[in-house]
C-alpha cells in the first residue's frame, strides 16, 4: 500500500489496519522461524528446484482482473508451491514462495507494504495448512502409496484453511484502507478469487502424485494452469468488456454508474462516521461541432479523434480519477477527491486545458472545445443518479450559454423546468384552432438603391396567454430540439404561401423569407412541402425564399447539402442568414446554391461608430458582389447606415429605419405609404437607368 495512501485512511480504520499488518509480520515470521530448520536437514532433491523455478517463472506474468483494483492479483506459483508443501515441507514452501514473491513484487511493482502483507499471508496460510496435513498424517505427502478417501479430504480441508486465512485477511484489509460495506468486499473478493485459486489448489496433489516418478513433468502443468485461469477469467472477461467503451477502451456509462455508485456509498459512510470527507465530483464533456466534423471526415476518422480525445482526458485526470465514455462525443470524469465545487472547476478546466492543442488526423489539424458540466456530491445530490442529472443539466445550461464550464446550481432546474412547461403549452398552441397567440409578422427589405421594398422576411411572434411576449429566440431554441420544430414549421410554410397568395391577387408581388432550422434541414421534407403549398395556390417558385444560418449548415453538412441539392434541383431560392458569425469558407460559399447572403446585424448597428465593422462589412458587400450574390444587411436602424450601405454597394437592407415588423394585415397599407427614397447618386428603379438587383438563382 502506497504511504500517501496509508495516512489519507481515517485514524478509526487505520489503527486496525496496522494492528492485522503488525499480526502478519510477526506470525509469518513466528512461522518462518519453525519451519526453515528444516533446510539444513539435507539437500533439496530436483523436483524441488524444478517446481521452484517453474514457479518463479510463472509469477513474472500473474493473473490479474484488468481495471479491477479490489481484487487481489492471482499467482499461478501458489498451485506449484502448495505441491512443494505436501511433498517436501513447509520450510521448502517457504523459501520458494520468498523467492518467488521477491522476484513477482518487482514486475508487478507491488510496492513494499504490499509486499510484505502478502508474503505474510503466505506463510501463515502455509503453516496452518501443514498444521492440518500433520493433524491427518499426511506429512509427507504418501507419493508411492495409493490415496484414500481420508488421504483426499486432509488435502481438501488443508487447502480450504489455505483459502479461507488468505480470503479473511485480503478482505478485511480491503475493508480497512478503503472502507464501505464489509459484506460487499467479501462478495467481491470471492466471486473470482475462490475459483482462481481453488482450482489451482486442486491442482497440487495432482502435480505432485504425477511427477514424483519423473520430474522431468513439472513443466507439463504450466497448460493446465493456463486452462484453470482462462475458465475462472471467462466470466470477468464477459464484465470487463461490458464495461469498457469499444471504441476509446476507457468505461463506458455502467462503468461509470457502478464505480460512482461505489463512490457516494463511501463518501455517505464517512460522513455518517463523522470523518471529514473529501467531495465527490462529477464533470461532463460534450465536443462543440463534433458532428460536423463527423459528416465531413467519415466516421472511421471520427472514431480516431474520439480515441485521441478520450487519451488526452486520461492523461490529464489524476491517478484516482475515472474517465469514461458515456456515449456518442460525450465523456465523464469521476474525481472522487475534491474540496468542493472550485476544485471541480479547476479539474475541468485542466481538462479543457488538454483539448486545446490542436489535433492532428492524416495531416489535417483539428480544433476542439467541449462545453462542459459540474455536479459535486453531496452538494449537487445524495445519488448517483440526481448527480449525473445535475450534472447533465449543467452541460446543457454550457451550451446554451455559450460558456465553457457550468457548475450545477437549483436555478438551472427551475429554468429547465420553465422551459419544458413552454414547450408543453407551445404544442397546444400548435393545436389550438384560434393559433394559440402564434402568428407570423412581416418586415420590408429595401433596395438600397431605389428606395423600393423587394421583399419581405416572415417572422414568427408568440403571444403567450400567460406569460405574454415570448422571446423568438427562445422559442426556436425549444422547438429545435424536438419533433414540435417540425409542425411548427409546416405551419409556418402553410401561413406564409396563403398570405403571400392573398398579396398576389391585390397585385403585390413580393418576396418572402421564410427560417428554417437545422432539424428542418436534415429531414429534407421542408423542400417537398413548399413545392406542393406553391403549386397548390399557383403561384411561382421565385414567391418564397428559404433562409438558413451559418450555424446550421455547419452543425450537419453532409445532410443539409442534400437537402440544399434539392432545393436547387426545384429552384427554390436560398439565402444564407447570419453571414459572418459561423463558420462557413470561401469554399463553401461557392460551391452552395445561395441566392442571397445575409449580413448580421452585429456588423451593421455598429459600422457608422467602428472602423473595423465598416471594413468587415466592405469586405463582405464585395465578397458578395464577386461571386454573384445578392447581399442583404440586417439591422438598419438610422440614415447614415443606410447611405453608408448604399455607398459600399449593398443591394438590400432591412431594419427598423424602414420598417418594424408589422402583422399581415397591415402590409399592404403600408406599402401605400411608404414612398421609394433613393439612396444620393442613385435614380428611383422607374426612372431611366436605374440599377436591378441581381437575381441569381440556385446554383448560378
Amino acid at each position: 500500500m502506497e504511504l500517501w495512501k496509508y495516512l489519507s485512511i481515517p485514524w478509526h480504520r487505520r489503527l486496525p489496519l496496522v494492528a492485522l499488518f503488525s499480526a502478519l509480520v510477526i506470525g509469518a515470521a513466528l512461522v518462518a522461524a519453525r519451519a526453515l530448520p528444516q533446510l539444513g536437514e539435507g539437500s533439496l532433491p530436483a523436483g524441488f528446484w524444478m517446481m521452484a523455478g517453474l514457479a518463479a517463472l510463472l509469477d513474472l506474468r500473474p493473473f490479474t482482473v484488468a481495471g479491477r483494483r479490489d481484487t487481489m492479483v492471482a499467482f499461478p506459483s501458489v498451485c506449484l508451491i502448495f505441491a512443494i508443501l505436501l511433498a517436501y515441507g513447509l520450510g521448502p514452501a517457504i523459501l520458494a514462495q520468498t523467492v518467488t514473491l521477491l522476484a513477482a513484487a518487482l514486475t508487478v511493482r507491488l510496492g513494499p507494504f504490499r509486499a510484505i502483507w502478502r508474503l505474510g499471508q503466505y506463510i501463515i496460510a502455509y503453516g496452518m495448512a501443514e498444521l492440518v496435513l500433520v493433524a491427518g498424517h499426511l506429512h509427507p505427502f504418501p507419493v508411492e502409496d495409493r490415496l484414500t478417501v481420508t488421504n483426499i479430504a486432509v488435502v481438501l480441508a488443508a487447502a480450504a484453511v489455505w483459502f479461507l486465512f488468505q480470503f479473511v485477511t485480503s478482505t478485511l484489509g480491503v475493508w480497512l484502507r478503503d472502507g464501505g460495506s464489509l459484506g460487499t468486499w467479501m462478495n467481491r473478493t470471492l466471486a473470482w478469487e475462490s475459483l482462481a485459486t481453488g482450482g489451482m489448489l486442486l491442482l497440487s496433489p495432482v502435480l505432485v502424485a504425477a511427477t514424483a516418478p519423473l520430474p522431468l513433468l513439472v513443466p507439463l502443468v504450466v497448460l493446465p494452469l493456463y486452462a484453470v485461469f482462462r475458465l475462472c477469467r471467462l466470466p470477468e472477461d464477459v464484465r470487463t468488456l461490458s464495461a469498457v467503451d469499444p471504441i476509446t477502451g476507457l468505461a463506458n456509462r455502467g462503468e461509470l454508474l457502478r464505480v460512482a455508485a461505489r463512490q457516494v456509498d463511501k463518501h455517505a459512510d464517512l460522513a455518517d462516521q463523522g470523518e471529514p470527507a473529501s467531495r465527490l465530483g462529477l464533470i461532463l464533456f460534450d465536443l462543440d461541432r463534433f458532428q460536423s466534423i463527423n459528416g465531413v471526415l467519415g466516421y472511421q476518422l471520427g472514431d480516431r479523434l474520439l480515441r485521441e480525445v478520450g487519451q488526452r482526458l486520461r492523461a490529464a485526470a489524476g491517478p484516482e480519477d475515472l474517465v469514461a465514455r458515456v456515449g456518442g462525443d460525450e465523456y465523464a470524469v469521476l474525481a472522487p477527491h475534491l474540496t468542493g465545487a472550485a476544485d471541480a472547476r479547476a479539474v475541468a478546466g485542466r481538462m479543457q486545458a488538454a483539448l486545446e492543442t490542436p489535433i492532428r488526423l492524416d495531416e489535417l489539424p483539428l480544433d476542439l472545445s467541449a462545453s462542459i458540466g459540474v455536479a459535486v456530491f453531496p452538494e449537487h445530490g445524495q445519488d448517483i443518479v440526481t448527480l449525473l442529472r445535475h450534472a447533465d443539466a449543467a452541460l446543457h445550461e454550457a451550451k446554451r450559454r455559450t460558456a465553457t464550464v457550468a457548475v450545477y446550481r437549483p436555478e438551472i432546474d427551475q429554468d429547465a423546468l420553465r422551459r419544458l412547461s413552454l414547450l408543453a403549452d407551445l404544442r397546444a398552441a400548435l393545436d389550438a384552432p384560434n393559433g394559440g397567440g402564434l402568428g407570423l409578422y412581416y418586415q420590408p427589405q429595401v433596395a438600397l438603391d431605389t428606395g423600393e421594398v423587394v421583399g419581405l422576411e416572415a417572422l414568427l411572434r408568440w403571444h403567450h396567454p400567460e406569460r405574454g411576449p415570448i422571446n423568438p429566440a427562445e422559442l426556436i431554441e425549444i422547438a429545435e430540439q424536438t419533433a414540435v420544430m417540425r409542425v411548427l414549421t409546416l405551419r409556418i410554410l402553410n401561413e406564409v404561401v396563403e398570405q403571400v397568395a392573398k398579396w398576389y391577387a391585390a397585385g403585390a408581388r413580393l418576396r418572402v423569407s421564410v427560417n428554417v432550422s437545422i432539424r428542418d434541414l436534415r429531414t429534407g421534407e421542408v423542400a417537398e412541402q413548399l413545392i406542393r403549398h406553391l403549386r397548390r395556390h399557383g403561384l411561382p417558385v421565385e414567391a418564397v425564399q428559404l433562409e438558413i444560418t451559418e450555424g446550421a449548415l455547419m452543425a450537419d453538412p453532409r445532410r443539409v447539402m442534400a437537402t440544399l441539392a434539392a432545393l436547387e434541383r426545384l429552384r427554390v431560392a436560398v439565402s444564407l442568414d447570419d453571414f459572418g458569425t459561423g463558420y462557413s469558407s470561401l469554399q463553401h460559399l461557392r460551391r452552395l446554391p445561395l441566392s442571397e447572403v445575409k449580413i448580421d446585424r452585429s456588423f451593421v448597428t455598429g459600422m457608422t461608430e467602428d472602423p473595423d465593422d465598416a471594413a468587415i462589412v466592405g469586405m463582405m458587400v464585395e465578397l458578395g458582389r464577386a461571386i454573384g450574390l445578392r447581399v442583404v444587411a440586417e439591422g438598419v436602424e438610422d440614415e447614415p447606415t443606410w447611405r453608408r450601405l448604399a455607398a459600399l454597394g449593398c443591394h438590400v437592407g432591412q431594419g427598423w429605419f424602414f420598417a418594424r415588423p408589422m402583422p399581415p394585415e397591415q402590409v399592404l397599407p403600408w406599402l401605400t405609404r411608404f414612398p421609394p427614397r433613393p439612396a444620393p447618386g442613385f435614380r428611383t428603379r422607374s426612372a431611366a437607368g436605374a440599377v436591378s438587383l441581381p437575381e441569381r438563382g440556385p446554383g448560378g
